[in-house]
């Protein structure tokens, strides 16, 4: 309650299916839940949804490739980094994914809310709030790898447009470069089991 005004503060924070309530503006690691992530992100469309198909590419994908990507490119990788990969868009179960461009034209606040909700989501399962520099510098590595596979191959940028945004793609072995041009939407009900079934399988 607004003592100045007697009119009440705005919810700040977000029911999750799990019942969790989780506060935007100061989240708590203990109300967070990979099942909330899970479910949100395979419903958070990529590229603002205009990617061909007849599913949504989601951010549950993404992850997924991302971490493919870590691990095919650093194979000794510890398990924490490759875990840190695939949550390294996880704040987006509760804010969305907004496109590049609308981020840039937004205050750095927006990326001071991020940052916080991601070190919750660190705390939570277990990661370092901080990850080394060069698993960092990996992770970005990764994640515009798989940005150019995915303007290219679903959301209509020529090869030329995707080298210039994305830069080109090096170091990868053939049988995920195959696996990264083949890219298929999939239903939402799909990438979140194959998001769960990773996350358990390098959080053991």
């Amino acid at each position: 309650m607004n003592a100045a005004s007697n009119t009440p503060l705005p919810r700040a924070w977000q029911r999750m299916l799990s019942g969790r309530r989780l506060d935007l503006l100061d989240p708590s690691p203990l109300d967070i839940e990979i099942e909330d992530i899970a479910h949100g992100l395979a419903r958070v469309a990529r590229w603002n949804g205009q990617t061909r198909g007849d599913h949504t590419f989601s951010v549950a994908e993404h992850s997924l490739l991302v971490e493919a990507i870590v691990r095919d490119l650093s194979p000794s990788e510890p398990a924490a980094h490759q875990l840190a990969a695939l949550l390294h868009d996880a704040p987006e179960y509760v804010i969305g994914d907004l496109i590049s461009p609308f981020k840039a034209a937004l205050s750095l606040d927006y990326r001071v809310f991020e940052s916080r909700l991601l070190t919750a989501i660190h705390v939570r399962f277990g990661l370092p709030t901080e990850l080394p520099d060069e698993a960092g510098q990996l992770i970005k590595r990764a994640d515009r790898i798989a940005a150019y596979y995915e303007a290219v191959g679903l959301a209509g940028f020529s090869q030329a447009e995707a080298r210039k945004f994305f830069g080109q793609p090096k170091g990868l072995s053939p049988g995920l470069v195959t696996t990264l041009t083949g890219l298929r939407p999939v239903p939402a009900s799909e990438g979140e089991e194959r998001f769960l079934k990773r996350f358990h399988e390098l959080a053991r």
